[in-house]
């Protein structure tokens, strides 16, 4: 656990002599740069030493607190969420909010039991510096946040607790790259979907099998892409004369083939998705970079969610090529559904990280890329084996 009072930035001369009218609630009084850096070195799996802050003199400790990676890393501080840069690293964020008098109460009894202050000195602060810091920072940083916790003046909240921790559990459950990447998903695995890839994999297997087992991956991947698009509530009458509220999803959808692989998955997208428009774009692959061939797309593409099609996703230029193509045809990122079969690792990192708004989806993660470019273990060139006798 990372505690932001551990980042306070070192005060000038001049301040260190007007400290008692020091603003240690603004935003500036911190080293951000520090902070971030500890929080991407910890990211990358690397050991840290963390600033160790003297409350009572106003100045950092010559000692420091080792701490090194883990699975979780928690950053605590009332000004987290106000900060863009530390909100973009966080996977999951969480305000807790509580009465005025609450944290006023807590405040004094903190600052005069360990950082040597009176009672006095303590309203003042508050009055002049943290009230209205949180009013202009804190307060609207909630807005950011992915849960609100409750906290009264029980000083629990144990539901919400094991909701959050219940979350954690699952997400160390995932494989790695889902845990990396949150735009990142996995569709869950059962012996069905086992034996799917078994059989498109098998050097062994015919066309006809192949494609038959390809279609049913692909329309499963499809299936699942779908429940990512937005939805508005709706309400139905049933032949019974009851009434059942239930969604609609968005109707300005279309789908685009990364040719030629890529067209063997439309068949799946059509049976899921009646008159949907389809795109088609062909990038030339060379060894480090990739080139625009040919592109076809709905004229009226900025508007519509668009899921992009390609069954094997490797290096992942292609996609980054694709990808680039449709956001300068004016498609959001967040509209942007990527759907695969298999996907490598360095492909993966690649298309998530060079966009963090679009979603990408596959059904399995394969091992590597070899040095001839193939995923291995793979299942072959999917066009050849889908499309040629």
């Amino acid at each position: 656990m990372l505690s932001q009072d551990s980042f306070y930035r070192c005060l000038t001369d001049e301040e260190r002599q007007n400290v008692a009218t020091f603003n240690f609630d603004h935003p500036s009084a911190f080293d951000k740069p520090l902070l971030l850096k500890t929080l991407q070195d910890l990211r990358e799996g690397k050991s840290v030493e963390v600033p160790i802050y003297d409350f009572s003199r106003h100045a950092r400790s010559e000692e420091t607190h080792t701490t090194g990676p883990a699975d979780v890393i928690v950053i605590e501080g009332i000004l987290v969420l106000a900060m863009q840069e530390v909100r973009e690293m966080c996977n999951m964020k969480i305000f807790v909010d509580t009465d005025d008098d609450l944290r006023l109460a807590r405040r004094i009894q903190r600052d005069v039991a360990s950082r040597g202050r009176d009672v006095a000195g303590v309203l003042k602060q508050y009055t002049e510096h943290v009230k209205p810091m949180f009013e202009q920072f804190v307060a609207p940083s909630r807005r950011h946040a992915d849960v609100i916790i409750p906290w009264g003046n029980r000083g629990n909240n144990l539901v919400a607790i094991d909701l959050i921790v219940e979350h954690i559990r699952t997400k160390l459950q995932q494989p790695d790259l889902c845990r990396i990447f949150p735009n990142f998903q996995i569709i869950p695995s059962n012996f069905q979907i086992q034996g799917m890839h078994t059989i498109i994999r098998d050097r062994e297997t015919s066309k006809e099998d192949f494609v038959f087992y390809a279609d049913r991956l692909n329309r499963l991947v499809v299936e699942a892409g779908l429940g990512f698009l937005p939805f508005t509530e709706r309400s139905v009458t049933t032949p019974t004369g009851a009434a059942y509220t239930g969604v609609a999803f968005a109707r300005k959808l279309c789908g685009v083939s990364i040719i030629r692989s890529g067209e063997a998955m439309e068949a799946a997208l059509r049976a899921c998705c009646k008159g949907i428009k389809l795109g088609k774009i062909l990038v030339h692959r060379h060894r480090d970079s990739s080139d625009v061939i040919y592109e076809k797309l709905p004229s009226d593409i900025a508007d519509r969610h668009v899921m992009l099609l390609d069954p094997l996703l490797t290096t992942g230029s292609t996609a980054v090529k694709a990808i680039q193509i449709l956001k300068d045809r004016g498609v959001a990122e967040d509209r942007i559904l990527f759907l695969t079969i298999i996907a490598a690792p360095e492909g993966v990192h690649r298309v998530c990280s060079s966009f963090p708004g679009v979603k990408l989806l596959t059904s399995e993660v394969d091992d590597y890329v070899d040095q001839d470019y193939t995923l291995v273990p793979g299942a072959g060139n999917y066009g050849d084996r889908y499309f040629c006798e």
